[in-house]
């Protein structure tokens, strides 16, 4: 049955239900705005797949208000970072690096940079929590449910479903659709977004195992043991990984395979050999859970929007797991795309608001594909270092990792390009930069005019707080009640948020008075100091505000600072009904 253009059977139709589409799904609910979203499986993600969780991540689901269900069942940070270089899990070890944020040097850098912890929590885990969340605060949850096709036009658009139990094929009409739909989204082909770079670089399968390898890894707590093996009796492309994915009897192990010879038959036998060899202990009890293949992808959309068509997650960003970025990029554009959706439908904003989407994202994809393909080769310095390239003989290859342990002039130099080898690897593992740095450029976002921002550290691997229009809202911690909380915490929950000190309260007051009035749209005020709601008792707020006293911050409900003034004056209350008129598209 056809629908009717002017009819909608719910306002927005997600595909897909991974990161970026359960998120979507759990925000747009939150946000009172109705969606359907389905997946064309019978359940959410049965694989641990992606597993780190960044703070910018976190913050999110702190939103949400699910950090504590994620949490519960989460890998903390302090079990995560002793990543380990061996031969195998019981031979000998060849290097450590402390990783995601644990180097002691570190530790401050992030405590300093949110109010939230990063953790490991693996993909199956994550999304049913945001499924759930979704569907208790209202969306239409659809499992066995195929995306087939659709049509837009100037008011909506036309899916056509199939319900995989029945084989009944189904229109819905949504004012939009979003294509959450992976990394080989139909929706993004059928919008025909261009991209850019290269599929199936190279082949690797994961086996999913249970075992108990407390005994060779509870000392050295991590979520990665790369064992680098000439040799063995099985071999497989590039350094194999063993990836813890609850400590320390759930595991995913990584195998990389010739893609130019087609997919291999993973047997269970085989499983467990190629597991018994990394382990090195071949008396080790084995359960296989799955095994599957994937390929290495390097890909990334130009384009994200066609009309009302909006793709998000692997659909427009397909990269190695490399740094850890996956899911965090795709819960990242949900949190960007679903208030500035939920404005429009309510009629609050025009919808060229959603035209920030685009600019906003694009961006961040292209990095992180980027990122991860460059990282794939920050490994090769280690093998280099061990003397493992340009020889086949894999005797000589143990012969030279062996030359290290010498006390000998060149066993020295081996031992210091080891060093400097693994020091490389922090690019990898730290990306601390590129999760925390965002400085969008867009419709919805006004610039003040001030100078350039120069980053005094790295930029992708150091944090950087700013109050800059276009960067997330620095973490501060505040007093209420005598109560820690972060000036994080007291912004977003889908609405913008004016944030000042005392003294031009009443100027910012009589401003948003008129926002509300003139453009419909309720903005909270918190006024920070002595006597209010909200104490800056221990002057964090004022150092990293950069604006005075009686300057304001406005804040996105996706936690963006989306406009400042660095003093209350009529002339700055008159600009920030304009800045808000303008975001809006008013």
């Amino acid at each position: 049955m056809s629908k009717t253009q002017a009819s909608y059977d719910t306002d927005v139709l997600i595909v897909g239900t991974g990161p970026a589409g359960a998120s979507a799904a759990a925000l747009l609910s939150s946000y009172g705005i109705s969606n359907m979203v389905i997946n064309k499986f019978a359940w959410t993600c049965r694989t641990p797949r992606a597993h780190i969780t960044n703070q910018r991540s976190m913050e999110v689901l702190r939103d949400l208000g699910v950090e504590k269900d994620c949490l519960a069942l989460a890998t903390p940070q302090e079990l995560m970072g002793e990543n380990t270089f061996c031969t195998s899990l019981a031979g000998e070890e060849l290097a450590r690096v402390l990783a995601w944020g644990m180097p002691p040097a570190r530790r401050s850098d992030y405590e300093l940079a949110s109010p939230a912890k990063l953790c490991d929590l693996p993909q199956n885990l994550l999304e049913p929590i945001l499924t759930r969340t979704a569907a208790h605060r209202g969306s239409k949850v659809r499992f066995d449910t195929e995306y087939l096709s659709c049509i837009q036009d100037d008011e909506g658009v036309t899916t056509t479903l199939l319900d995989r139990l029945t084989q009944e094929e189904y229109q819905v009409r949504s004012r939009y659709l979003l294509g959450a739909d992976g990394g080989n989204s139909q929706i993004a082909a059928d919008a025909e977004l261009p991209m850019e770079g290269q599929m199936g670089m190279a082949g690797s399968m994961n086996i999913v195992f249970e075992a108990d390898l407390t005994k060779y890894v509870a000392h050295r707590p991590s979520i990665l043991y790369w064992v680098i093996q000439p040799g063995g009796e099985l071999a497989g492309l590039g350094i194999p990984l063993i990836r813890m994915v609850r400590p320390w009897n759930k595991w995913l192990c990584i195998w990389g395979y010739d893609i130019n010879e087609g997919e291999p038959d993973v047997t269970e036998d085989y499983a467990k050999k190629v597991l018994h060899q990394l382990i090195g202990d071949s008396d080790i009890p084995i359960k296989i859970d799955s095994t599957s293949t994937w390929t290495v992808n390097s890909m990334y959309a130009l384009k994200n929007t066609n009309g009302r068509i909006f793709c998000l997650g692997d659909a427009v960003h397909r990269h190695t797991p490399m740094n850890g970025l996956g899911s965090n990029t795709s819960i990242q554009d949900a949190f960007n795309l679903a208030w500035k959706l939920a404005l429009v439908i309510q009629g609050k904003a025009a919808p060229s608001l959603l035209d920030s989407y685009e600019p906003e994202r694009i961006p961040v994809g292209e990095q992180v594909v980027k990122r991860a393909t460059k990282s794939l080769d920050d490994l090769i310095p280690i093998v280099e270092a061990l003397g493992i390239t340009g020889t086949d003989d894999p005797d000589q290859m143990n012969r030279n990792i062996a030359a290290r342990k010498e006390n000998t002039p060149e066993a020295a130099g081996q031992r210091e390009k080891l060093r400097q080898a693994i020091a490389g690897t922090q690019y990898i593992y730290n990306c601390h930069g590129v999760e925390m740095n965002l400085r969008y450029e867009s419709g919805a976002v006004i610039e003040d005019g001030s100078e350039a921002e120069e980053f005094i550290r790295d930029r992708q691997i150091y944090h950087q707080a700013s109050s800059r229009p276009g960067a997330n809202v620095p973490h501060a911690w505040l007093s209420e009640d005598q109560h820690r909380i972060s000036t994080v915490d007291i912004c977003g929950k889908g609405q913008f948020t004016l944030l000042t000190g005392m003294g031009g309260e009443e100027i910012w007051r009589s401003a948003l008075e008129k926002i509300a009035d003139r453009l419909q749209l309720p903005v909270r005020m918190h006024v920070i100091g002595p006597g209010q709601q909200y104490d800056d008792v221990y002057g964090d707020f004022a150092r990293i505000r950069e604006v005075s006293e009686t300057g304001a911050l406005l804040v996105r409900p996706d936690l963006i600072i989306a406009w400042r003034a660095q003093e209350a004056s009529a002339k700055a209350a008159e600009e920030l009904v304009s800045a808000v008129s303008r975001i809006l598209g008013k």
